[in-house]
């Protein structure tokens, strides 16, 4: 977090209910939400198109492996053989 949405949340945290409602409303009225739509679009490049086609035609990009045998090739977690 930087140091303005910290300067703001201190301010939240520490003003009255009352104040706080004001400061909601002014967000609601005036501030524009984001969305998927208002991400743009872009067409992909070359490294984006091997990428997509490595999705579809690479056999080794098909193969998954569970998280618990992520973390033990990653050697976060002991293995059940280890002793």
């Amino acid at each position: 977090m930087n140091a303005i949405k910290e300067r703001i949340l201190g301010a939240i945290t520490v003003m009255n209910n009352s104040d706080a409602e004001k400061v909601w409303d002014f967000m609601v009225n005036n501030l524009h939400p984001r969305s998927w739509d208002d991400i743009e679009e872009v067409t992909p490049d070359d490294w984006d198109l091997k990428m997509l086609d490595d999705m579809d035609n690479n056999p080794d990009c098909h193969e998954f492996i569970s998280q618990e045998e992520l973390l033990k090739e990653l050697g976060l977690v002991p293995s059940l053989t280890e002793s």
